[in-house]
């Protein structure tokens, strides 16, 4: 069994160890390192409850009801699990004097059930997953392509056996035959511009794969993190955990501040859910505030190194002793590649993980759950393929694998528009263009749409696919710019279709046009590409609940 796995952050790495152990040869493709994938980036920690029912409670409202709670309840069994197999891996999660794991409570939890290394979660973990692959990849069981990025899916008729990589540095298209594949590309960060999260993170292989055949969901529900500070490069993130540990939200209006969460929710009102409190924020009429009063110097420096590290540098600030300027900002993408509960997309022997997959979070992602959902996908996907070739092995499926049709035609057409790329000798920036589709998709789709704005900025991103498809860019900076941008503008008009589709207001999902729920909209949204057209339709999850709203 050989698996092809596209890109190498948490969820990537926890599949090709999955994978290796379970005797498969595993081929991980990815343009960097996987020190430099956003999983370094997660800061708040990972969920992990004694109170399973509690966590899927919890997760399920958070997503506003239309996740399977079938599914929901598999992710949050597995929390306690995936903890003991990180710390035998090596992971040092901070513990409390007595030893016992510490853990967070962050927005819209009932519980503390968030377990963290400090404020590095993310780091202590790609480390260590890094350290077991190194293993597997000293053994020959894991091979990693660097330096490379997916072109496209081999498929003949909606079976997939592999893909067409661009080895970035020799400029040249790569074939990888493979007996499986798995997308673990992450979000859609470079579509927004600045964001929490890794421009590396761009969304085109879930377009390319959306334009092969396979399903989006949900890609209205864009979750905007409600603290971040603004730099001139990006924006960083300021952990939940500041909030849980007593940081409290405010605005100063004639000389008075106005803790405005605790006035409209009361003393918990800062540990809201992300959606409510981003909204919250969006509303005020001047600059909010961290204040850090309530937070001690003891908790700053144990769990809070990261915040106090960044305030320092980027904008001059001890969080010791003064406040933090806070906005809200993209964070994270619930929408992504449709996938059943063992992670398979539409096309057969795809499948999808971490955060380009659609799973568990519904309308609005619970703080905690991204790395346990990285996590826990990638095992669901990884044992899946393992119990298929165990089952062929042992005779259960009679039918042998089939071989590798021929893919000549599809090669010489990718060879001949890397050419065609190379050979345009144009010193044109894509980076003009991209920012234009920024600036759609941060107008279009932000905290608050509506049906105006919306279809302004599918009109906008419909010209720029066609003049996408057009024009060639500067192939000596790289040449995967050349290719990706039209599939990112098809992406961005799926998003902005999607949320006009969805008359309603739910979680992440604002219209101010539509401010109320439709309890007839309590579903999936899924988007299908057809002969160059997008399609918007709702499907009902098995979420255990009568569809009655108040």
């Amino acid at each position: 069994m050989k698996v092809l796995i596209l890109g190498s952050g948490i969820a990537g790495l926890c599949a090709a160890i999955r994978l290796a152990e379970g005797g498969a040869r595993v081929e991980l493709v990815s343009p960097y390192i996987s020190e430099r994938s956003q999983s370094v980036m997660a800061a708040g920690g990972i969920n992990a409850s004694d109170n399973v029912s509690l966590h899927a409670e919890d997760t399920f409202r958070a997503g506003c009801g239309i996740e399977s709670r079938k599914a929901i309840e598999e992710l949050c069994q597995s929390g306690s699990g995936i903890i003991s197999r990180l710390e035998d891996m090596g992971v040092l999660f901070t513990r409390e004097p007595d030893g016992t794991l510490s853990r967070n409570r962050l927005g819209g939890h009932s519980e503390a059930r968030t377990a963290h290394a400090g404020s590095s979660t993310g780091k202590q973990i790609v480390t260590a997953l890094c350290n077991k692959c190194l293993e597997y990849e000293a053994a020959g069981t894991v091979h990693r392509y660097l330096n490379c990025h997916f072109y496209s899916a081999l498929i003949k008729d909606g079976v997939c056996y592999g893909a067409l990589l661009l080895d970035d540095a020799q400029k040249k298209i790569v074939t990888v035959t493979a007996d499986r594949v798995i997308a673990a590309t992450g979000g859609q960060n470079a579509l927004f511009g600045k964001t929490t999260g890794s421009a590396l993170c761009d969304g085109y292989a879930a377009a390319k794969l959306f334009t092969q055949g396979a399903r989006l969901k949900n890609l209205e529900f864009i979750q905007y993190h409600p603290t971040a500070i603004e730099t001139s490069a990006k924006n960083i993130l300021i952990t939940e955990g500041v909030r849980a540990l007593g940081g409290r939200l405010y605005y100063t209006e004639n000389g008075r501040r106005v803790y405005f969460m605790e006035e409209k929710y009361g003393p918990d009102g800062n540990l809201r859910s992300r959606d409510v409190v981003s909204r919250e924020i969006a509303l005020c009429p001047s600059q909010v505030y961290l204040d850090m009063s309530g937070v001690s110097r003891k908790a700053i420096a144990a769990k809070l190194q990261e915040p106090y590290f960044f305030c320092r540098l980027y904008l001059g600030i001890d969080i010791t002793k003064e406040d933090i300027p806070v906005t809200p900002t993209v964070h994270f993408f619930m929408g992504g590649l449709r996938v059943d509960d063992r992670h398979r997309t539409d096309i057969k022997n795809i499948y999808a993980i971490g955060e380009c997959a659609a799973k568990y979070h519904g309308a609005n992602r619970l703080g905690g759950n991204s790395l346990l959902a990285a996590i826990h996908s990638a095992f669901a996907a990884a044992d899946d393929i393992l119990s298929d070739e165990t089952q062929r092995a042992a005779g259960a499926c009679q039918k042998e694998a089939s071989p590798v049709p021929d893919f000549s035609e599809e090669i010489r057409e990718s060879e001949e528009e890397i050419a065609r790329i190379l050979g345009g000798q144009s010193l044109f920036s894509d980076r003009y263009i991209l920012s234009e589709i920024n600036d759609v998709m941060k107008r279009c789709a932000g905290i608050f749409r509506n049906k105006e704005q919306l279809e302004e900025g599918i009109v906008s991103l419909r010209y720029y696919e066609d003049v996408l498809n057009k024009l060639i860019f500067d192939s000596t900076l790289s040449v995967y710019e050349n290719y990706r941008l039209p599939c990112m503008a098809v992406l961005g008009r799926a998003i902005l279709l999607s949320a006009l589709k969805r008359t309603e207001s739910r979680g992440a999902h604002n219209r101010s046009d539509y401010p109320e729920s439709s309890p007839s909209l309590r579903a999936a949204s899924i988007a299908r590409w057809e002969n160059g057209e997008i399609h918007i339709t709702f499907e009902k999850e098995d979420t255990g609940e009568e569809t009655h709203e108040s």
